[in-house]
């Protein structure tokens, strides 16, 4: 054990993910694993509650465009070039009062650093933009009462807040140090009177239905997971480190259950909306079914 060689993690999940993905997309695999090795790019997420005016201006003039703006057209698109029984996804579920710019496909410019304006709200949050699209699926109405099961470090939190609909939401995730960073977001980009529909809490959300059964007319259960793209690209809190081989085999396991708990948490005729950021099946497809 002291002189075999230490394979990192990071090449350990490559190797993992070239295993079992190459089977899943074929053809597909080389150009996914090389986004997964790419360098990230990151959306800004507009703080609606900023008072920064010229933030728009300022980003369009760099060229980048406002995807989510951009999702209808590209849905029509999408549905004629398709067969006539089918539908368009997220055709339906676009947020008028998100707003996410992305730079085009090829252009790697970096956004500079979000910015305070008179009342230190910051001018636009860095996300991944994929990270988005659960939050456009739920598809939030006027007055609904949302929860968000495992909601730290907290963008998806923060765009929910942005539809500007909510009557209520719940953000909770079973990490303290987490839901800390969570609280930090809420208070660098969120006004006080708004952070008042907000209740943050660390219960374990597999018990959440133990706590407000049935309460929820949107539920997002974004679960933990093998997050494949920091899985092979950073080494740190890696859930491929070979200590963590056992809490990785049981993911399937707990999402299973935080699923099954939110499930619980909707009233009769809510959604619940389920999203990992993993290509496994086992984490997917397989824990819906």
């Amino acid at each position: 054990a002291t002189t075999a060689p230490r394979i990192p993690p990071t090449r350990l999940a490559l190797h993992h993910f070239d295993m079992n993905y190459s089977l899943q997309l074929k053809d597909l695999w080389p150009s996914v694993r090389s986004g997964l090795l790419c360098e990230q790019k990151y959306g800004a997420l507009l703080n609606n509650f900023s008072l920064s005016s010229s933030v728009t201006q300022e980003l369009e003039l760099l060229n980048a465009t406002d995807f989510v703006a951009e999702a209808p057209r590209k849905a029509q698109q999408w549905q004629r070039g398709a067969a006539a029984e089918t539908s368009p996804p997220l055709g339906a579920s676009i947020s008028p009062n998100i707003k996410c710019y992305t730079f085009p496909r090829g252009d790697i410019t970096r956004f500079r650093p979000a910015r305070p304006d008179t009342l230190g709200l910051l001018d636009y949050y860095l996300m991944d933009a994929a990270s988005l699209l659960p939050v456009l699926a739920l598809s939030v109405q006027p007055g609904d009462f949302v929860l968000d099961l495992c909601a730290a470090p907290g963008g998806k939190t923060l765009a929910l807040l942005q539809t500007g609909v909510c009557g209520h939401l719940a953000a909770n995730d079973i990490s303290v140090s987490r839901t800390k960073r969570l609280y930090q977001i809420l208070h660098s980009y969120v006004p006080k009177e708004m952070r008042d529909i907000v209740s943050v809490t660390s219960y374990d959300g597999r018990d959440w239905d133990q706590l407000e059964d049935g309460t929820f007319h949107k539920v997002l259960v974004d679960v933990p997971c093998t997050t494949d793209r920091h899985s092979v690209m950073e080494q740190d809190n890696n859930i491929f480190h070979k200590r963590r081989t056992k809490e990785r085999q049981m993911l399937p396991m707990l999402q299973l259950q935080l699923l099954m708990a939110g499930i619980l948490a909707t009233k009769p005729a809510g959604e619940v909306v389920y999203s990992t950021c993993s290509l496994s099946p086992l984490q997917n497809e397989y824990v819906i079914e």
